[in-house]
C-alpha cells in the first residue's frame, strides 16, 4: 500500500474518516482550485481531470495522488465498518447496556452510573446486608468501580446474580461467622472498620 494507505495507531485511516460522509464526486470537489474553474469553466471537466491526476489541491493531497473510485468506495466502507466497530465496542462495555430495570431501583441506579465510574468520572460505594447461598447474614462496602473491573457483571445486570460484598471488597463481615476483613482498592483506602477515604481527595 502506499503511504496514505497506512492507518494510524488508533486503527483510522485518516483520509477515509476525513471523507466518510462524502460521495466520489464531493472528494473530487475537494481537489478542484479556483483556478481549475477560472481556466476549465466545466466542474465535470475539472472533475474528470482531477480523477486522472491531471490537477490536485495539495491542501487535501500534498503528495498529488488521487484516489480511484473504486479505492475510495472501499476505503470509506472500511471507515464506516470501524465507526460502527467502535459503537458495537461501546456498547459491549456497558453491562447494563439495552436492559430496562423498571420496579428495581437498586438496578436502576447502578445503570445510571455505570458509564461514568467506568470512565473515572465518578465513585460509588455500594452498601449491602443480605445473606449470602448458606443462609448466612452478611454485610460490606462495595467499591463499585472496583466490582466493575474485577467481575463481569451482566449477570447482575440480568437478574440472574445478586449483587453482594464479597471478602475481596472495601469491607466485608459475615455475621455468623464473624469473619471481618477490609481492603483498600484503586479509588478509596479504609482508614478505619467503619469509615473509607477517597484516595484523590488528600
Amino acid at each position: 500500500m502506499d503511504d496514505d494507505m497506512e492507518l494510524l495507531g488508533s486503527g483510522v485511516d485518516p483520509i477515509a474518516e476525513q471523507f466518510e460522509t462524502y460521495e466520489y464526486e464531493e472528494y473530487l470537489d475537494k481537489q478542484i482550485t479556483a483556478a481549475d474553474i477560472f481556466y476549465l469553466e466545466d466542474v465535470s471537466l475539472a472533475r474528470q481531470l482531477v480523477e486522472l491526476g491531471h490537477c490536485y489541491n495539495s491542501r487535501y493531497h500534498g503528495n498529488g495522488e488521487v484516489i480511484r473510485r473504486e479505492e475510495f468506495a472501499q476505503r470509506k466502507q472500511a471507515a464506516e465498518e470501524l465507526q460502527l466497530a467502535r459503537l458495537n465496542t461501546k456498547a459491549k462495555r456497558l453491562a447494563s447496556a439495552g436492559k430496562k430495570f423498571d420496579g428495581y431501583p437498586i438496578l436502576q441506579a447502578l445503570q445510571q452510573r455505570e458509564e461514568s465510574v467506568r470512565n473515572g468520572k465518578l465513585t460509588t460505594i455500594i452498601f449491602i446486608r443480605d445473606t449470602n447461598a448458606k443462609g448466612q447474614e452478611i454485610s460490606g462496602y462495595i467499591d463499585y468501580g472496583h466490582r466493575l473491573k474485577a467481575e463481569q457483571m451482566e449477570a447482575v445486570f440480568e437478574r440472574k446474580k445478586r449483587l453482594l460484598p464479597r471478602s475481596t471488597d472495601l469491607s466485608f463481615y459475615n455475621w455468623d461467622s464473624q469473619v471481618s476483613t477490609s481492603n483498600a482498592t484503586a479509588n478509596f483506602q479504609v482508614t478505619c472498620s467503619s469509615a473509607t477515604k477517597h484516595k484523590h481527595l488528600d
